[in-house]
């Protein structure tokens, strides 16, 4: 967060306002209501004028998509962190699944900007190559675990089916449908992971 419009002027001389936009309208927006969020007040929090901000973005709607497409790069960020934690590659693929879950239930206005963003039927260059980028690394994964090439159609429809999965568990957790499972939700979650990984053909 700035703390000052010192600190985002020296920012903005060195090219990094963009940047510093992003980060800041990220934390406003999860704290908005209903996701709302204005490029004039996100200027006035980071302590620039309106005229910074519009030229780095045109209007609200290109401060959106690359909020999602920052959101792309951290959930896909999150789920190789994830999976890369243990030289276990069916341990690892749960785990990756588990983090997408986590990051929607962390960061839900974010979640939900993502794919409202992406399917709004005109996402940005910046959005597409994030978004395909996480499912890319869905697809790597699967690759891994089943030894079928990548770029196999079999390969896809099993990405797709897990990403489906996480997918809907995600909206379900925010919307509040696994609240009466108490304090079990995530092993739920862990369970329903595990159920899917045992129907895709492993190595």
């Amino acid at each position: 967060m700035v703390k000052s419009s010192s600190k985002t002027s020296s920012s903005y001389h060195h090219g990094n306002l963009r940047s510093t936009l992003v980060e800041q309208g990220l934390v406003l927006l999860e704290g908005s209501q209903q996701g709302e969020l204005s490029l004039r007040e996100l200027a006035r929090h980071v302590g620039v004028s309106a005229n910074a901000a519009y030229r780095h973005f045109a209007n609200k709607e290109a401060l959106l998509a690359a909020l999602a497409a920052e959101g792309f790069r951290r959930l896909n960020a999150v789920q190789v962190q994830a999976a890369m934690a243990t030289s276990d590659m069916d341990k690892g693929f749960r785990q990756s699944g588990r983090a997408y879950v986590r990051f929607a239930q962390d960061n839900p206005a974010l979640f939900r900007l993502m794919f409202s963003r992406l399917t709004s039927g005109n996402p940005t260059d910046e959005l597409s190559e994030t978004s395909q980028t996480s499912f890319r690394t869905l697809q790597t994964a699967v690759s891994a675990v089943t030894g079928v090439p990548i770029d196999d159609r079999q390969t896809t429809v099993m990405a797709m089916a897990a990403w489906s999965v996480v997918h809907g568990l995600s909206h379900l957790a925010l919307d509040g449908q696994l609240d009466h499972h108490d304090g079990k939700v995530d092993d739920l979650i862990d369970q329903v992971i595990g159920m899917l990984q045992t129907s895709i053909p492993l190595r």
